[in-house]
């Protein structure tokens, strides 16, 4: 059996059995790289410099967080859940339907948004959503709903639009493909991934329309107190400056680091947050997205011992015989190894590399356009993504879905999130492999 395989299915077994993420993850790689044949001390000097490997995005995440915590300090988050709490005093239990709708459109644009228009990722959930868990329960709003809403826009946009992290993940596919032999233009790769995003909107639609549209019962004695906030005109605008700051400084560098870096100083430079309070501010953020940055780490660890392995090397050969110059079952099979890595890595801008130097020459040798191969890439690297237990798009909903301890990462958040997003993004990938 390849040990790849056999790695990604130990940690989903053990996520599904309720065992904390980061355990499963140093498990599977500890099985993979022992049935793989390498020495436990090469497995784990493997795990190590993967770890390594992480810690820029464990540092993104770190000051991400921080700079949502001093955001929230300026009080405009809670100001907007005030208004929200307040309009339901006033309304009756048949009331609740405009507001229920009004407060997923906003969820859903606050997380489009959060990927490339203010390119704070999934920072802005753990601030934002708790607050709303006592209007969630009085409304009996399935949280499972809300869940799917948040990884649709923590996925969607960037697979689709070339601007904040679109923009990073775009300019991996080209780099990657050209590494492989093929030079594509960049700006070809959002046509090419429409149809695949199709997939998600079909995705999203079902579970607000069908899956999720009953009420679901919540424990009331388990509501969050939410301090009242008073904001100033002159507080938003620092904040809108800091918001702008922290777009520009990615947008320049390239960095996430850079650009919190930015938001950061404009908030404590313009005083909406007290400079005073900012060695509390930073360690705040750094705690709430410690785990999450914790997970990261032992995903890089994971990754890099798959790679140690060279079974996905062999777990692609040994697909591309299987197939033959069938096209169709090429897709097919492509984009179920994408799945694969994917689940196991959590991350689709670390999954295009190891997929792309392989799937590039045998996609041109079945006789791929150069379009479906960009469609087939980030299809495949997308994949998993919105269904990896060790994946920033299930963690972060998570995040601030189980502040009171009433939602399961892996049954209501993975689970439900992996069935909708990922089977449509296999059916709708194969579709634009075929026709374009």
């Amino acid at each position: 059996m390849n040990a790849v395989l056999i790695a990604v299915l130990i940690m989903l077994v053990l996520s599904l059995l309720r065992v904390n993420v980061v355990v499963a993850l140093l498990i599977g790689a500890l099985s993979g790289g022992l049935i793989a044949g390498l020495s436990i001390e090469a497995t784990l000097t493997a795990i190590t410099e993967g770890l390594g490997n992480g810690a820029t995005i464990a540092l993104s995440y770190a000051l991400l967080g921080g700079f949502a915590v001093a955001i929230s300090r300026t009080g405009l988050p809670l100001w907007l859940v005030d208004k929200l709490i307040d309009s339901t005093k006033q309304s009756k239990s048949g009331s609740f339907a405009s507001i229920k709708w009004f407060l997923l459109a906003a969820i859903l644009l606050m997380s489009i948004a959060s990927q490339n228009v203010i390119p704070i990722h999934i920072a802005f959930i753990p601030l934002l959503i708790p607050p709303l868990l006592p209007l969630f329960n009085k409304m009996n709003l399935d949280r499972r709903l809300v869940a799917a809403i948040l990884t649709f826009g923590l996925t969607a946009p960037y697979i689709l639009l070339p601007y904040g992290f679109g923009a990073i993940f775009h300019g991996i596919i080209a780099e990657q493909m050209e590494l492989a032999g093929m030079a594509i233009d960049q700006s070809d790769i959002p046509t090419a991934m429409l149809i695949p995003t199709a997939g998600l909107i079909v995705g999203l639609f079902i579970a607000v329309f069908v899956t999720y549209r009953k009420e679901r019962a919540y424990h009331q004695s388990a509501e969050i107190e939410v301090a009242r906030a008073n904001v100033t005109p002159l507080t938003i605008v620092f904040t809108i400056l800091a918001l702008a700051a922290a777009l520009a400084g990615q947008l320049l560098t390239e960095s996430m680091i850079i650009g919190a870096l930015a938001g950061i100083a404009v908030l404590f430079a313009t005083r909406a947050v007290r400079w005073s309070e900012s060695d509390r501010v930073l360690i705040e953020g750094m705690q709430m997205m410690a785990f999450i940055g914790f997970v990261m780490l032992a995903a890089n660890g994971f990754a890099e011992v798959m790679k140690a392995t060279g079974d996905v090397e062999t777990l692609v050969e040994g697909t591309t015989n299987v197939i033959g110059n069938n096209q169709g079952l090429a897709a097919l099979l492509m984009l179920v190894v994408g799945l694969l890595v994917t689940l196991g890595i959590g991350s689709s801008f670390a999954t295009i590399p190891i997929i792309a130097t392989l799937f590039v020459p045998f996609a041109m040798q079945v006789g791929f356009s150069p379009m479906a191969i960009i469609a087939l890439i980030g299809t495949a690297g997308a994949l998993g993504d919105a269904g990896s237990p060790a994946s920033d798009s299930t963690l972060g909903p998570t995040s601030g879905l189980n502040a009171d301890g009433q939602h399961n990462h892996i049954w209501d958040t993975t689970v439900p999130t992996f069935i909708h997003y990922n089977i449509p993004l296999i059916i709708f990938g194969w579709i634009a492999a075929m026709i374009l």
